[in-house]
């Protein structure tokens, strides 16, 4: 029997059982902390570099590292940028993307950064997995083969949908921007 709103009648007692065993299942399955993403290798990907990777329990980005075929490097001059491939290819759950962003410590110390930050992989793409690097710097960063590049953060994803009107409600900042509020 269901209750008004959808969710199953059930006396108080019978919920503190429920409660019980979700819990029991949970502490059962240590691994299960978030949203599954599937994952897998392309072919020729070195496996022994892992699987994306959070780094401290309260990680928002999963690292990702460059994973040459050749097992090689690529040497990225001042205001160059190249397409380094991770190995990998996700399946992104319906509802959700991954962002990729930058890490900051390669952003602060060399300008090594994304120049599409943060890129999207949309639910419904399948193909390989890769990292537009830009090296911003001055001198010429060096991009080896295992190194962490940048980081993927899986995100909630709502669509619009579209409403074309006449005209848009009026607000205090109006068609402000660019600076409009000032620095200080």
């Amino acid at each position: 029997m269901r209750s008004p709103g959808g969710w199953p009648r059930a006396s108080p007692r019978r919920w503190a059982r429920i409660e019980a065993s979700f819990f029991e299942y949970l502490e059962k399955d240590e691994e299960m902390t978030g949203t599954p993403l599937q994952v897998m290798w392309d072919a020729g990907a070195d496996q022994s570099l892992g699987l994306p990777r959070y780094e401290t329990p309260g990680a928002a980005g999963a690292d990702l590292r460059a994973n040459f075929a050749d097992r090689g490097a690529v040497t990225l001059a001042p205001g160059a940028r190249t397409l380094v491939p991770t190995g990998l290819r996700i399946a992104v759950p319906p509802g959700f993307e991954v962002q990729i962003r930058p890490r900051s410590g390669l952003a602060l110390k060399h300008g090594v950064t994304l120049p599409n930050s943060p890129g999207t992989i949309d639910s419904d793409y399948r193909g390989p997995l890769g990292v537009i690097v830009m090296n911003a710097g001055e001198a010429e960063f060096v991009i080896r083969h295992g190194d962490r590049i940048a980081q993927m953060v899986l995100a909630p994803v709502v669509q619009a949908a579209f409403d074309l009107v006449e005209a848009l409600e009026d607000t205090a900042r109006g068609s402000g921007g660019f600076g409009s509020t000032g620095v200080r």
